[in-house]
């Protein structure tokens, strides 16, 4: 491992896929980067998922206008990360009106949202491009608590909590009359799960609440659609692989007695042969094995990340 976070000699820019999903859905992804989901309604245009700064969003902005003059009423907020956040105010001109996400998301805002921030873009500089254009936290002006539907004319929008998994706040978006599933980073594809802020335990019941609706097609947090029901069946797999995997190699090392960095050298001798080759893979790991490592270890729920305690952890990890 480097001195440094994997991700900070990430930099090459990733190719954008605009994809239409159904008469109303669209995927705008990128290499494994954090993708973005469009519905077109009647009336009106969500977002889900608002990328990490103002000017990144205009880049979806710019593929959204390619189809409709529409207004972009709604922002839905699938968890409180920043790189996933910190751009919704670029869509205020644009005709935004709420923003949506969970009570619980809301409450992590409260609790850790500017650690986050702070955390988050030390880590990912190419991500979070022209990062002097994000005016503070995002704030949702509407919160729910386990589901919530809105109508865009006549196409019907649920908004979902269906379990903890990626952090507690979780929320995927449904349009069932076309079967398409956002699922934010509780479904990934080709792309390491990040889980510092995750509930290991809870997450595959998640995953399953999430196959039981069927979907179709599903846009994953990272990598590319899922456009075919074999596609789902894999990348709900593949996600509920990667997590079980991680888990168990931390409780194995509990039971054994090891330290963290034990826990780590033992977890990359069972995934890095599946998992190691994967989007984001090794900035992801060490946070990952952070945290399964404290599950495991009976911290119910996760430390609050801060800058200083990335360093303390990437560099207690060398």
């Amino acid at each position: 491992m480097s001195t440094q976070f994997a991700s900070v000699a990430d930099l090459e820019e990733k190719p954008v896929s605009f994809g239409q999903l159904s008469e109303h859905c669209w995927a705008f992804t990128a290499e494994g980067d954090p993708n973005t989901g469009i519905i077109i309604g009647d009336d009106s245009v969500m977002i889900i998922d608002a990328t990490a700064t103002p000017v990144m969003a205009q880049s979806v902005i710019k593929k959204v206008r390619e189809l409709t003059d529409k207004p972009i009423k709604y922002v839905v907020l699938t968890h409180y990360h920043a790189v996933r956040v910190l751009g919704a105010s670029g869509y205020q001109d644009a005709g935004l009106e709420q923003i949506i996400a969970s009570q619980d998301t809301h409450d992590l805002i409260v609790e850790r949202g500017q650690q986050d921030m702070d955390s988050e873009i030390g880590r990912f500089p190419r991500l979070f491009d022209a990062v002097e254009s994000i005016p503070g936290l995002t704030w949702p002006t509407i919160t729910f608590n386990g589901e919530m539907t809105l109508k865009m004319g006549e196409l019907e929008v649920k908004i979902m909590q269906l379990g903890r998994g990626h952090t507690k706040g979780d929320t995927v978006v449904w349009v069932p009359s076309e079967e398409i599933l956002f699922s934010g980073d509780l479904v990934e594809c080709e792309a390491a799960c990040y889980t510092g802020d995750a509930y290991l335990s809870d997450w595959p019941s998640t995953l399953d609440n999430l196959e039981s609706l069927n979907a179709v097609k599903i846009v994953p947090g990272r990598g590319p659609a899922l456009e075919t029901p074999e596609q789902v069946k894999d990348g709900l797999k593949y996600t509920r692989d990667f997590v079980t995997l991680l888990y168990k190699s931390a409780q194995e090392a509990v039971a054994k007695g090891m330290n963290l960095k034990e826990t780590m050298a033992l977890t990359r001798e069972a995934m890095d042969p599946d998992f190691g080759h994967v989007y984001i893979y090794e900035h992801c790991l060490p946070f990952d094995v952070s945290r399964a490592f404290d599950e495991a270890s009976g911290v119910q729920n996760p430390r609050i990340w801060t800058a200083e305690r990335d360093q303390e952890m990437w560099h207690g990890l060398q």
